[in-house]
């Protein structure tokens, strides 16, 4: 086709030196590199059959969208079916004499189309639109620098050469359907994404970008955005809610406090759980504003609210908390007393108030810096003092080098909100303490030096900042922590401060005592959700509680493992009690039971199988029926633990073990969606600030309901599936051969 195409380019080129006024009659005839470059993007159906071109939301055949005319087998003249898209920006006028005219639709320019016979054919009407030169569109499409369309010599005829190797086509301005609707909603969502102001819509800068852009495009105003940003926050919302009615197990709520330049407050809550596909999720739920975040009757009405709303009044099992709520105990039981009247909570509320790992590691670091304040005073300002000039940087090298420091590390300033610098900045400094006792006695311009007293409180501060940095960094390493992490973070740290109040040296204790009367309590609040989550760990079960309370509590061990241990089984009653749905397995394929999980609900008569073994048969549903039967509880508890590899996933292996463990399997799937922290992973878990956050002052302005839909699309729209690009106006590759 391609050797056929050349020969009809060649004829057309042949014919083309005739008369000037047949000059025009077919697209043919290219008259300088922007027409044959033209000519070779819309030419014929070789290059764009088959193509697929999205126009507008739709995805069609390219050949329909690029073809610009289909040509009857050429004759001398050539009749052409208006296919062109040219078409949908021009209207063709009657002039007198027979002479007809195209008219642009936007910019109201003529140009010549025919007269008579002699038809001049689209291609000058396509730059016209596609090259920028309708004024009304010029600032709209980028001028494309195009491939060369490949003339080449042949035997003097200068065709035009096609490409076999790589073709093109064109999904300009001319193909692209534009949405008032649909532009309005994007501009929302590029909003609320990120955190742009809802007046950006009325500033100059922004409306002359908008222009260039699209000159069609209304900029709206900031009470129409406000519709545009509620609108996508309700479709949104609607999306969600038909996740959560999938959901298969309970939601767990983590509730943030904040607090703004007005005398109200906000109260946020966010749902974590685990879907069919054992997957851990976590989202937005509600930003309320409350007139007192701190009151817990004001928070307990948000929850209730915030669970009506989404039809989870049945479905919630644990809330985390921070840690600055005064009287936490009062508190905690005024919150359960009052849900546990509204909602069937599990273990009669026992595990129903968590308080949040991350923010007690920053509460117990913040009292480490805090008690040795003045030493950390000191070590900044001789940083500073270093670090004022390159001479006093190199001095203070020399020196070390003199004393022969083996450290690698670098001497730097926190960031005060950030105890982890702080830990680091001391660390690094602690390995430089005579270096900075050696300049003091060179430098008479430097007098901060730490005395040896106070370095021994920078080495223990060091010691006990370590347990809770490593700690953290362990949390930080998973993604999506589940809830059975934790447990192996706090046991370790509850016995390494433990054991250090009986440090010899009064300093190392003194701290150690700080931190552990902190840590204790929230050890003491705890560690029963803690343990409940490692039993669901395959590698542990029972017997890593049994290890880490032997070691803390000694000879007292056995009493607290029975806790736990008593409010594992009631906890599994409780969900046995409730009704069990088929499993996939059984309800589409009846499956056997793997093992004999699931041998409590076996004493049935066993189905004959036509093998003459019917007596056999008979006789083991004999011994099942004499035989006390284990629970899954029981079953899964007696099993030998799952090795202990790195890649281990305690959610696949729960996804695998549905069928044979169908109840357990619901218990697990709540409690390891238990959020343990309620900061993500990321610089957040070594934040200082723990309780309330201040809302800005330009949120504070808006109308509630407008803060609660941009706060929570923000956070459903990351997990959004990315919205289908439009045309753009650029050269699209197609590999061809």
């Amino acid at each position: 086709m391609a050797e056929e195409t050349a020969n009809d380019a060649q004829v057309a080129q042949e014919n083309a030196v005739a008369p000037n006024d047949e000059a025009v009659q077919t697209d043919e005839l290219v008259q300088g590199e922007d027409m044959a470059q033209a000519d070779e993007l819309i030419q014929g159906e070789e290059i764009n059959q088959g193509d697929e071109l999205v126009h507008g939301d739709d995805f069609v055949q390219g050949n329909e969208l690029v073809v610009a005319e289909e040509t009857t087998p050429r004759t001398g003249t050539r009749r052409r079916r208006k296919k062109s898209l040219v078409w949908e920006h021009f209207t063709i006028e009657e002039v007198a004499g027979g002479v007809t005219r195209a008219c642009c639709n936007l910019c109201k320019q003529t140009f010549a189309y025919s007269s008579g016979s002699k038809i001049a054919g689209t291609s000058h009407l396509k730059r016209h639109i596609t090259l920028g030169s309708c004024p009304k569109i010029k600032n709209q499409e980028q001028r494309l620098a195009l491939p060369s369309a490949g003339g080449t010599d042949n035997d003097g005829e200068g065709t035009v050469e096609r490409r076999t190797k790589r073709r093109y086509r064109y999904t300009g301005y001319a193909n692209a359907a534009f949405d008032q609707d649909r532009s309005c909603s994007y501009l929302a969502k590029m909003i609320i994404q990120h955190d742009y102001p809802l007046h950006i819509v009325q500033q100059q800068a922004f409306g002359t970008f908008i222009e260039s852009l699209q000159p069609r495009f209304k900029i709206v105003d900031v009470d129409t955005m406000e519709g545009e940003v509620y609108a996508v926050y309700q479709k949104e919302k609607e999306n969600l809610l038909q996740a959560f009615n999938t959901m298969p197990g309970r939601i767990s709520l983590t509730i943030g406090l904040w607090t703004t330049s007005q005398t109200l407050g906000y109260v946020s809550l966010a749902g974590q759980f685990i879907d069919s596909e054992w997957k851990v999720h976590r989202r937005m739920l509600s930003f309320m504003m409350v007139s007192s975040p701190h009151s817990e009757n004001a928070l307990s009405e948000a929850i209730s609210m915030t669970l009506s709303d989404w039809n989870m009044k049945d479905k919630l099992f644990t809330i985390t908390l921070d840690n600055d709520c005064s009287s936490h105990d009062i508190y905690s039981a005024n919150l359960r007393d009052y849900l546990s009247n509204k909602n069937n909570l599990m273990l009669k509320g026992q595990l129903f108030v968590v308080r949040c790992y991350a923010h007690i590691l920053n509460v117990v670091a913040q009292d480490v810096i805090a008690s040795i304040h003045g030493v950390i005073y000191n070590i900044r300002e001789s940083i500073k003092f270093i670090k004022a000039s390159s001479a006093r940087e190199e001095k203070f090298a020399e020196i070390a080098l003199q004393l022969e420091i083996p450290s690698t590390k670098t001497l730097c300033l926190d960031v005060t909100t950030q105890w982890n610098t702080t830990y680091l900045m001391l660390l690094a400094a602690l390995d430089y303490k005579q270096a900075f006792t050696t300049l003091e006695t060179c430098d008479d311009n430097y007098n901060e030096a730490p005395s040896g007293e106070d370095w021994k409180k920078v080495e223990a501060a060091c010691t006990y900042l370590k347990l809770l940095y490593d700690s953290a960094h362990s949390i930080m390493a998973s993604t999506n922590p589940t809830s059975n992490l934790f447990f192996h973070e706090a046991w370790k740290l509850q016995l390494e401060l433990s054991n250090g109040t009986g440090h010899e040296d009064p300093i190392f204790s003194s701290i150690a005592k700080d931190m552990h009367e902190r840590f204790d309590k929230y050890w003491k609040d705890c560690s029963l959700v803690l343990a409940i989550a490692v039993v669901m760990d395959p590698r542990f079960k029972m017997k890593l509680v049994e290890f880490s309370y032997s070691k803390i509590y000694g000879a007292e061990a056995a009493k607290y493992v029975k806790v736990v241990n008593d409010a594992v089984h009631e906890l599994y009653k409780e969900y046995v009690a409730q009704p069990l749905p088929l499993t996939p397995a059984y309800a589409e394929h009846g499956e056997p039971n793997n093992g004999p999980a699931n041998a409590n609900n076996s004493h049935g008569a066993p189905a004959a199988t036509g093998d003459g073994l019917l007596d056999f048969d008979m006789y083991l549903s004999e011994i099942q029926s004499s035989q006390p039967s284990k629970s899954e509880l029981e079953q899964y508890l007696d099993e030998s633990l799952t090795p202990r590899i790195q890649e281990f996933d305690i959610l696949d292996w729960w996804k695998l073990n549905t069928v044979k463990f169908p109840t357990l399997s619901k218990m697990a799937r709540d409690i390891l969606a238990i959020p343990m922290s309620m900061v993500s992973s990321g610089a957040s878990i070594f934040s200082a600030g723990t309780g309330s956050r201040m809302l800005d002052d330009y949120r504070s302005s808006l109308r509630p309901e407008i803060v609660e839909a941009i706060v929570c699309a923000k956070d459903w729209l990351q997990y959004s599936a990315p919205a289908t690009e439009a045309p753009s106006s650029a050269l699209v590759k197609a590999e061809g051969s």
